[in-house]
């Protein structure tokens, strides 16, 4: 199980590249010009946001995960 300060070294990292990636890509990127399978989006552009910065959060949250599984050492992982 992790730790809350596991859990911390996770999210807030992965939080603070979500802020960014989200400025980048929608400084780049109308959201209402986005299409799914060729149709438009029937959400705000709102909701757009919000959606791309939790997807955002989520892949760079679950690469931080992986860093940290990967570099524990194997005397320091807690039994299961």
């Amino acid at each position: 199980m992790l730790s809350i300060e596991r859990l911390m070294c996770i999210a807030w990292p992965a939080f603070l590249a979500a802020c960014m990636l989200q400025g980048v890509v929608f400084a780049v990127v109308d959201p209402m010009e986005l299409e799914w399978f060729g149709r438009p989006l029937p959400w705000s552009r709102q909701g757009i946001y919000t959606a791309a910065f939790f997807l955002f959060w989520g892949a760079t949250a679950l690469a931080s995960l992986m860093t940290v599984l990967l570099s524990t050492r194997r005397g320091d992982r807690p039994e299961t």
